[in-house]
């Protein structure tokens, strides 16, 4: 019988039930709870936070519920609706009852629960003025149904000079406030998942209770995919320490399944206090992060597959577009000496597999660190690879794939030094040379990777410390395996072409691949700052060409000192340009939402100025005013001002935002535009600049609209 046909016919013959957890029985305008809404005080003074409280007097034996129900019952919430400035903080719950329900466990509050809201007022209020508090709360009670309720609250508070307390209330207040969990910090809990079942580690502070299993101690979770202390969990005596063991909540009574969480909060609940310094017998647990269970080592049998899928994986690698260029350099190295000394050449294959195997230490020992740091703080995994998530060190690998295929290409030749890269391999030089081309060929590879060596990576990298390192090694080794081999038998040399003018159009051929290599990672870093900043990246890589160009043509032995100290000049100017123009943008605070006529029309009703940015993506001169007119000060302005910034794109053709330019006697972009309630369109001029908007802000409009106080 299918699932649902099951649960439907079992909840007709159980109507009672049904009510109960669905809430069938729903008497629309009945009012079974009394609900006020009060203050703490009796007036509010500008800046300053003060409370309010939600206060639910139920009929006998009814109840509402906890943030986390239970099961599918609903909590109390209220929706807000502030004067500008204003900002209501969340419900602060009071410690629920633990109730045995249905389908489990459920946390209440019978007779009188109070909840406590935190609300901050702006310091632009005014005193003697009387400000309105609109709010609508809606709670769920139960007892064999359940009835939905809600209602809406005003509240009216004077502003004073300083915040007055409302004696009649002082009671209600103080009571809800006893009624919450507290802060506390004696104790240090942490978190480890276990199959179906959380694994908290109590470790005792200053201040924490002795014996815990003579308490009556219970948790109550606020996340669903929990089950309290008492629903089938066990506390334990670790030395010193105490241990929780909750299981988890995976499907709900329908069999649908509950997300589960990277963390969890909740109240620790006992008889007697848990922090015998704040006489506490309810403490609130805050965020706690779930670590992943460690890593248990394969048996040999298991992990042979793993390290032959890395060795072979490493391997292939050579053949990767992101690793061939790297063997064109030293392919060039290998032909240039093939009629060198065996020894030498052997120990040049040696030295580039050093740099590969020394690459990979560092590379999988940061991965490892990062692993180890991401099971204890119960974030996301990390992945090989996850250092191209860095947009600095997917900068570098650009620059440098960039800079050397135009030297490949012969816009410029490095210097004796430099050209230890490339492959001599005649000197120091060279072997530093062969050394920095392992370290290349690794952290090019990496992105490459994916195709062959996904299943074998994804099982590595959980693998514990020694097989961890054993299987990165042997893909280390495959990737070095090549340049070991044509080191170790040099006379597999004599099947490669001999030296000849062939050697400059092959260079040359082999820079494309380099080109394509910082081209892919041109897309990657476009990815991570913003398709809309790429306009610099573009001019960057344009300006550090010339650089190069300007180097290679008039930086040589043959030109005047005066020429080359010229070039030298210009050479840096136009590479330090360059990488100015290259490097992350710093993010902006300023959001452009998107423009529709609709939306404008509906924002200036609200009484909101609107500022109208009409551009494209192939508009340089928009690019332009992004980078240079938006500053800090002009982005503190627009927020005091409560100006909604909006973005009408037309990089591809939209004919509402053609009809709306002609409306405005422009047809070409930029186009700026500030509309203020009341008051004709104003366009800027085609080039801004911070002081022409500040002056238009400041001057068109009225003070009245000021949220916060000028920056």
């Amino acid at each position: 019988m299918p699932r649902f046909l099951f649960f439907f016919i079992a909840l007709l013959s159980l109507s009672s039930l049904s009510e109960a957890q669905f809430g069938l029985t729903n008497r629309s305008g009945a009012t079974s709870s009394v609900a006020t809404l009060v203050s703490e005080t009796s007036s509010i003074a500008p800046g300053e936070t003060f409370t309010v409280a939600l206060e639910l007097k139920h009929p006998d034996g009814w109840h509402s519920y906890y943030q986390n129900s239970g099961g599918v019952e609903l909590p109390p919430s209220l929706t807000w609706t502030l004067p500008a400035g204003f900002t209501a903080g969340p419900i602060q719950w009071p410690t629920p009852q633990v109730k045995d329900g249905y389908f489990g466990k459920s946390f209440i509050y019978p007779g009188t629960p109070v909840f406590l809201v935190e609300i901050s007022a702006p310091s632009s209020l005014k005193t003697g003025e009387t400000v309105t508090l609109s709010a609508k709360a809606k709670w769920q009670i139960c007892k064999e149904t359940c009835i939905d309720e809600s209602k809406d609250f005003t509240l009216q508070l004077p502003v004073s000079a300083t915040a007055q307390p409302d004696p009649a209330q002082a009671d209600l207040f103080a009571n809800a406030r006893k009624n919450q969990p507290v802060s506390s910090n004696a104790w240090k809990i942490t978190a480890q998942s276990a199959a179906d079942e959380i694994v908290l580690l109590l470790e005792p502070q200053t201040g924490a209770a002795a014996r815990l299993d003579t308490l009556g101690l219970d948790f109550i979770p606020d996340q669903p995919f929990l089950k309290p202390l008492s629903d089938g969990g066990k506390l334990t005596a670790d030395g010193e320490n105490w241990k929780i063991t909750l299981q988890r909540n995976t499907v709900d009574f329908l069999e649908n399944p509950i997300p589960q969480g990277k963390s969890f909060s909740g109240i620790l609940t006992a008889s007697a206090p848990l922090d015998t310094s704040l006489s506490a017998s309810a403490i609130r647990i805050p965020d706690v992060k779930i670590a992943s269970p460690p890593a248990a080592p394969l048996p040999f049998s298991k992990l042979l597959p793993i390290l032959g899928g890395m060795f072979l994986g490493g391997l292939l690698l050579n053949l990767m577009p992101c690793v061939f260029p790297v063997i064109g350099l030293k392919i060039m190295g290998f032909v240039q000496q093939a009629g060198a000394d065996r020894k030498k050449i052997v120990f040049h294959g040696l030295t580039f597999a050093l740099g590969v195997l020394a690459s990979f230490a560092v590379i999988s020992g940061v991965l490892f660190a990062a692993r180890l740091a991401a099971e204890a703080s119960g974030s996301d995994a990390i992945g090989w690879g996850y250092q191209l998530q860095n947009p600095w060190i997917v900068l570098g690998l650009m620059l440098l794939m960039f800079v050397l295929a135009l030297n490949m290409f012969g816009l410029f030749e490095l210097g004796a030094s430099a050209t230890s890269v490339g492959g001599s391999l005649q000197s120091k030089q060279g072997l530093a040379g062969s050394f920095f081309s392992g370290v290349l060929a690794t952290v090019v590879a990496t992105p490459c990777s994916a195709p062959f060596l996904g299943v074998a990576i994804g099982a590595a990298v959980a693998l514990p410390a020694i097989q961890f390192f054993s299987a990165f090694a042997a893909m280390a080794i495959g990737l070095a395996l090549p340049y070991l081999l044509l080191s170790a038998f040099p006379g597999l040399l004599k099947f490669l072409p001999r030296p000849g003018a062939w050697m400059e159009s092959f260079k040359q051929a082999m820079s494309f691949l380099l080109f394509a290599t910082a081209g892919f990672l041109l897309w990657v870093y476009a990815g991570q700052i913003g398709l809309e900043n790429l306009l610099g990246p573009v001019f960057g890589l344009t300006s550090i060409a010339i650089a190069a160009w300007i180097y290679g043509r008039w930086n040589l032995p043959h030109r005047p000192k005066r020429t080359r100290m010229i070039a030298w000049i210009f050479t840096i100017a136009f590479a330090v340009g360059g990488f100015f123009m290259l490097k992350p943008p710093v993010p902006s605070e300023l959001v452009w939402e998107k423009w529709s006529p609709e939306t404008v029309e509906s924002l200036l009703k609200e009484g909101k100025p609107v500022y109208v940015d009409f551009t494209a993506q192939w508009c340089a001169t928009c690019q332009v005013n992004k980078k240079r007119a938006y500053t800090p000060y002009v982005i503190a302005l627009m927020k005091q001002k409560g100006i909604v910034a909006l973005k009408a794109d037309k990089t591809n053709p939209d004919p509402i935002i053609e009809a709306e330019l002609q409306k405005l006697g422009r047809t070409a972009i930029p186009v700026n535009v500030l509309l203020v309630p009341g008051k004709k369109p104003i366009v800027t001029p085609e080039l801004l600049s911070p002081g022409t908007l500040t002056e238009l802000f400041s001057n068109e409009i009225p003070v009245g609209n000021d949220a916060n106080p000028t920056p």
